[in-house]
């Protein structure tokens, strides 16, 4: 697909502009690292677009401060205060996700997991937002915490102009069907096959 030239241009009665504005369904999978830093650099192309972004991190703990996070925050702060871009909410499984209030000592992966997708849903419906990032909700499927058949029924049937984009390894097979875009990122070589640690500015 040289130059961003298509293959075929199907014969579907759609016009070009038309086509440039269908909604995406977009999976980032695989070993390899990558998954979740490509997503939100699709998410700054979305500011820049001046489409409403919302990220749902799913599973990663709520102590660990995501570098991605700080900047696009950055940026919804200063598209507040001079109208460029666009508005960016972020919500993270572990701190109770920010629109529930109820503390408990003994987290419940799996009930929390549910709520996510619960807010996913409704959001979707009411078509709050135009970019979406599920960070690594490819698990929450994987591990039966949400149903995958729902997953994909909700994600095909959203209303209106949203763009989806979900990360995580082992994405399955009815999501990557159902997807418009599928990245698989494979693992080549990495500094922890070395033993070296993660480090900050890289991973995070």
């Amino acid at each position: 697909m040289p130059q961003g030239k298509v293959e075929r241009v199907p014969d579907d009665g759609l016009t070009t502009r038309e086509r440039r504005r269908q909604p995406l369904l977009a999976v980032h999978t695989g070993t390899g690292k990558g998954k979740s830093t490509a997503a939100f650099g699709m998410a700054l192309r979305a500011w820049n677009a001046g489409w409403p972004i919302v990220v749902f991190q799913f599973v990663k703990s709520p102590k660990w401060r995501v570098g991605e996070e700080t900047a696009l925050k950055a940026l919804g702060e200063h598209h507040a205060s001079t109208g460029t871009g666009a508005p960016v909410t972020w919500h993270k499984m572990g701190e109770g996700w920010s629109w529930l209030a109820r503390p408990g000592d003994e987290r419940d992966h799996a009930a929390e997991a549910a709520e996510g997708w619960a807010q996913v849903k409704r959001d979707l419906a009411e078509e709050r937002y135009r970019f979406y990032v599920l960070d690594e909700f490819t698990y929450p499927m994987k591990w039966g915490w949400v149903d995958v058949d729902e997953v994909v029924a909700t994600l095909r049937e959203r209303p209106g102009n949203q763009h989806v984009l979900v990360t995580g390894r082992d994405a399955a097979p009815a999501l990557v069907d159902a997807a418009d875009l599928v990245t698989e990122m494979t693992k080549v070589k990495h500094p922890m096959d070395a033993g070296r640690k993660g480090q900050q500015g890289i991973e995070w």
